[in-house]
């Protein structure tokens, strides 16, 4: 018997990544674009259709135009589009037309977008029906996520076998506290989603702030400034706590949730995106990425800091990576994880990476996409 599937696009969602904007939530839509940023979505829809198995046991619902049909049409899925949608869409859009095709009798809701796209999926539906998340957005820290998109058609491959179902979480995370460099999280809700553990991305763990971990960054950063740092070289320091105990040993500001810029110690660009970063290339031939993973579920790029685009680690180069990160929150990762959008940048990035733990120690991470 065929499972009915609902499709639902948000298309300005991750728009506000690469050009600093950590969400398109509110106005920032017409910001981003205004900045350049380019639609983020296609790809993600398109690579999650590619890798759907068993399309003869499927019948697709989906949302109108640029929030689902439009990726469709070309294909050889049997879809019928259910309801409509004004020019400029909304939030409010996702909300009706996840309950539209709750009411024509969906099995399962697809949808690609972010954790405020989350928020609304849950608003429509709660867990009435399971859905599966195709993450698309800026920051995505909710639990209900997929890895990537290929590891959410893999979910919905699974759901059509007959997986069970479990509840994962949805975060809210205030976007106007984010840009002000302060992370304001609470749980939201719980979403249904296939049970297959190894597709779906653990949820954030909030760093640990005791005194102890708090040394070890300090003894990291210590060893990163007197012994990894060279002069004539650019540095660019990802967001996370562990990166600005780096910034504190050298004395200079930082940004806990954007990516600055540092050259011979000093401080020479402050939350910066794609853009500027590309701009400083130019200049500086030799360049240096510091990231932190993040905690509970171990992404190093592609969640949280979409403004190191697969353009800009290209231009890195893998072995330009330094990766920092304390022992408590390495003995929770199975693995570092990226989902940069791009699969060859993903693959340069697969293998193995060594992440200063201490002041002279390290620990080799296998990295998966």
């Amino acid at each position: 018997m065929k499972k009915t599937i609902g499709v639902i696009v948000n298309p300005v969602a991750g728009m506000g990544g690469s050009v600093g904007l950590k969400g398109t939530d509110g106005g920032m839509y017409q910001k981003a674009l205004d900045l350049g940023a380019e639609p983020v979505t296609p790809h993600r829809t398109e690579t999650f259709l590619d890798h759907i198995e068993n399309e003869e046991g499927i019948q697709l619902l989906a949302a109108p135009g640029v929030m689902g049909a439009n990726y469709l049409q070309d294909r050889e899925l049997h879809y019928q589009t259910v309801g409509d949608i004004p020019q400029d869409t909304s939030p409010g859009d996702t909300k009706r037309i996840a309950r539209l095709m709750l009411d024509r009798g969906a099995d399962l809701l697809v949808f690609v977008g972010g954790d405020g796209t989350a928020r609304d999926i849950f608003d429509a539906v709660g867990t009435l029906i399971p859905v599966v998340a195709v993450p698309a957005g800026v920051k995505m820290y909710s639990g209900a996520f997929a890895v990537n998109p290929k590891a959410a058609a893999e979910m919905v491959n699974a759901f059509l076998e007959g997986a069970d179902v479990t509840e994962e979480e949805v975060l809210d995370i205030d976007e106007e506290s984010f840009r002000e460099d302060r992370l304001d999280s609470r749980l939201y809700g719980y979403l249904l989603v296939p049970e297959v553990r190894k597709y779906i991305q653990p949820g954030k763990v909030a760093s640990n702030l005791t005194p102890s971990t708090e040394a070890a960054k300090r003894s990291i950063a210590a060893y990163i400034v007197e012994t990894q740092m060279n002069t004539h070289t650019l540095y660019l320091l990802g967001p996370g706590t562990t990166v600005r105990a780096v910034a504190k040993e050298l004395e200079v500001p930082k940004t806990l949730l954007g990516v600055d810029a540092v050259y011979d110690q000093d401080l020479i660009g402050e939350d910066i995106n794609e853009k500027e970063i590309l701009k400083l290339f130019q200049k500086y031939p030799d360049r240096v990425l510091i990231v932190t993973p993040i905690g509970g579920n171990g992404f190093i790029f592609g969640r949280g800091n979409k403004q190191f685009t697969p353009d800009v680690i290209k231009k890195v180069g893998r072995e330009n990576i330094q990766v920092v990160a304390t022992k408590q929150k390495l003995n929770e990762l199975e693995c570092l994880r990226v989902d940069t959008g791009d699969s060859e940048v993903d693959q340069m990035l697969r293998g193995y990476l060594k992440v200063i733990v201490g002041y002279r120690e390290g620990k080799v991470m296998k990295v998966k996409s």
